[in-house]
């Protein structure tokens, strides 16, 4: 299996259980190993009292990307850290996309940066995360391996 092919099966196995994501409609695409594309729609359930998504709904579509961005490489991989900061308002019906890259990962720490833009490519949001690799297998119990 290539790394790609890897990381996409990780996704998979990783998506089976998220009841949170699946929850928020929030959809997640591989297109490399260590990145992560993820989209999710505002829905009226995710404004705050302004009629603007709250940030913790924006947060959750980043976080989902970096999870998604690190558990590539068939090792459990969980947030060390993570900060946000919010640039502009997301709004009912917004589109909105989370893109995870991998900055640097050796041992088992690694730091990926998120950027979460709306349908119209302004952005929204910028999210960095610290992970921490354990040394148990995604795909080694998994009956979708």
């Amino acid at each position: 299996m290539d790394e790609l092919e890897q990381a996409r099966q990780c996704a998979s196995v990783m998506m089976a259980k998220d009841n949170a994501s699946r929850s928020l409609g929030i959809d997640v695409e591989i297109p490399s190993p260590g990145s992560a594309v993820a989209r999710m729609v505002v829905t009226e359930t995710m404004l705050n009292g302004f009629a603007v998504c709250h940030g913790g709904y924006i947060f959750a579509l980043a976080d989902t990307a970096f999870a998604f961005a690190c558990n590539a490489y068939d090792r459990l991989t969980l947030a060390a850290a993570a900060n946000i900061d919010f640039l502009c308002s997301a709004y009912l019906g917004d589109q909105l996309v989370a893109t995870a890259v991998e900055r640097n990962r050796g041992g088992r720490m690694g730091v990926y940066d998120v950027r979460v833009t709306n349908q119209d490519d302004k952005e929204v949001a910028v999210f960095r995360g610290k992970s921490y690799a354990t040394s148990k297998s995604l795909l080694a119990d998994s009956p979708a391996t």
